[in-house]
């Protein structure tokens, strides 16, 4: 479905889409573009008044280049994945592109979106990820490398303890089992080396309360706003691809998250080209990255997600049993 995106939004007689949203999506060349790509009329206008409905309430990315913000959706709408920032299963996000003097709408999944479709594939009985406290892990099996923990059942038990790593574990219909174990100084150099918009030494002034409140605004990565959570979507990511079996849409969400494409059929990803300019901006006092991370407050708390979506079994593996 991108590709056919992109191939007609090549085509000259297409609107403007640098103009309002609004306007761009009223267009009879644009809607005829996503009656053509969904297949479906009635299932094409019901993605026109979601997105328009999320646009709406969105400032920012009222001001972004309209076909980023209707490509990002595009491939949502592809996945079966709803826009609405309150599910979380993926976020539209703008910033600024100063290579090309305007906002630009990136497709970000969510955590809760790599969880929806790794249940609805039917290959899982069993996945989670967490933050690992201290006191829960156990180290590795001598044999097998294998990380062991033991968490703590009560959740008062959990509370004011330092978090110490992260770890995800998937449990195969076959009866494959894996888990995985980062502690908390490796996860900080994957988002230090892999996020353009984050810095280890940056973060770590942000939780000293060290950074006035006039920069604050250079502090608006998710992974500045709500480093848990991210941490939580990078252990999923990590064992999913490589032990996992991943469907079609699993793939299409890998390959995607944190891209935009241009009308000209180019993709940017968050690592390698784009951001990395909005990186330089923000070091230069020039730009900003402008995230609506209000959207992220109103997501539900990571324990009560896990509760509802993370165990699809009742039975857990021994080494995940609690103390």
């Amino acid at each position: 479905m991108k590709n056919e995106v992109t191939q007609a939004t090549q085509k000259k007689d297409l609107p403007n889409l640098r103009q309002n949203f609004s306007a761009a999506i009223q267009s009879e060349k644009i809607q005829d573009l996503i009656f053509n790509t969904l297949g479906d009329k009635v299932r094409a206008q019901k993605f026109i008044a979601a997105i328009s409905s999320v646009v709406a309430t969105n400032p920012a990315l009222q001001e972004c280049d309209s076909y980023t913000v209707i490509n990002s959706a595009l491939l949502g709408e592809a996945m079966q994945l709803p826009p609405s920032p309150q599910l979380g299963y993926y976020y539209m996000l703008p910033f600024k592109d100063n290579n090309n003097n305007r906002k630009v709408a990136t497709f970000v999944m969510g955590y809760k979106g790599y969880i929806q479709l790794a249940v609805r594939s039917g290959y899982y009985k069993f996945i989670n990820a967490s933050e690992v406290v201290q006191g829960e892990y156990l180290g590795r099996d001598p044999l097998t490398r294998e990380p062991r923990f033991a968490f703590f059942e009560k959740d008062e038990q959990r509370e004011g303890r330092e978090i110490i790593g992260y770890m995800a574990i998937i449990q195969l219909v076959s009866g494959f089992t894996k888990a995985i174990y980062w502690d908390y100084n490796k996860m900080l150099e994957h988002a230090h080396t892999y996020s353009a918009a984050f810095n280890k030494n940056s973060y770590k002034n942000l939780q000293e309360g060290k950074v006035p409140q006039k920069d604050m605004w250079k502090y608006s990565s998710f992974w500045y706003k709500s480093f848990d959570d991210m941490a939580t979507k990078t252990m999923l990511r990590q064992i999913i691809s490589k032990w996992g079996i991943m469907s079609v849409e699993m793939v299409q969400a890998f390959e995607n998250d944190t891209s935009y494409t241009d009308a000209d059929g180019r993709t940017y990803f968050d690592n390698k080209q784009v951001v990395n300019q909005v990186q330089k901006d923000v070091e230069e006092n020039t730009g900003k990255v402008e995230l609506p991370f209000e959207e992220l407050e109103q997501e539900e708390d990571l324990d009560s997600q896990a509760e509802n979506l993370f165990n699809q079994s009742e039975e857990e593996p021994a080494f995940m049993k609690e103390v």
